[in-house]
């Protein structure tokens, strides 16, 4: 895998006139963020060797380079899930290739169901903790050129980035929560039963991505911050029926916000 990995880092160099220094994944809630990027070169999924391809409906597929707010950034614009079919190993294939890229920062968003009773559809929740119910991305052979084989995982969101976040929410009078964010397999959305169960053992938060990528990139010592919009609530007497296209109706409300506060994130680097 290395060496795939390595390959693919050196191609997508040869085609690319500098090297990023953050990397972005444009999740659900960060789509408008490509139109702040000043784009030097994008390169389609289709192209890139080793690299999967995004199935999802509202998920593109090409990685873009240019600057933004003043640094060099390379945005994912679709990602990967477990439930397309893809192991826990190829969807954090493209945050390896970005460590090899040269980034030094990870920003990541999505959209989940709020169980925290004291949140709102279209909150924002900035990360501080997860649990992990998806399969495990460094399960398998053991690469000592990625990191340590048991990275300890006590403060895998960066407080310095959370902190200077809420800063500039602050500024902007953006209201914030913050909390932990469950990763699950998907593809359904939660029953009653189980949003009760994800509450119960400390949920904030339940999606369907993320935490793969998180740890990989907390594994090769990547800083993240993550970040999740409340499209739903599974908390009793709120539940309602979930649409996918719902989840992207609210997301895209609330995506204004999103953009202005990644934006000026990356200023303060």
């Amino acid at each position: 895998m290395l060496k795939q990995i390595e390959g693919t880092a050196n191609f997508i160099k040869d085609r690319i006139t500098y090297d990023p220094e953050v990397g972005i994944i444009l999740g659900t809630g960060l789509g408008g963020l490509v139109n702040e990027i000043d784009i030097n070169e994008t390169l389609s999924y289709d192209d890139i060797p080793d690299f999967p391809v995004s199935t999802v409906e509202g998920h593109h597929g090409r990685l873009i380079f240019g600057r933004l707010n003043g640094k060099s950034v390379v945005a994912m614009q679709g990602r990967f899930h477990y439930y397309e079919g893809y192991s826990a190993e190829k969807i954090t294939f493209p945050v390896r290739v970005m460590k090899f890229l040269g980034i030094k920062h990870l920003f990541v968003s999505n959209a989940s169901g709020g169980v925290n009773p004291d949140f709102e559809i279209g909150d924002l929740m900035v990360i501080n903790d997860h649990i992990n119910l998806i399969p495990n991305p460094l399960i398998g052979k053991h690469e000592k050129g990625f990191g340590p084989r048991f990275p300890d995982m006590s403060n895998v969101y960066d407080s310095n980035l959370i902190s200077t976040f809420k800063q500039i929410a602050k500024t902007h009078d953006i209201k914030l929560q913050e909390g932990v964010y469950t990763a699950v397999t998907g593809p359904t959305f939660e029953t009653p039963a189980e949003y009760k169960y994800f509450r119960i053992i400390g949920s904030d938060t339940v999606g369907m991505s993320t935490v793969p990528e998180v740890i990989v990139a907390h594994q090769m010592g990547i800083p993240v911050f993550a970040i999740s919009i409340i499209t739903d609530l599974g908390v009793p007497g709120k539940i309602m029926e979930v649409s996918h296209e719902e989840v992207q109706k609210v997301a895209s409300k609330a995506e204004k916000k999103m953009t202005l506060l990644i934006k000026e994130m990356m200023g303060k680097l």
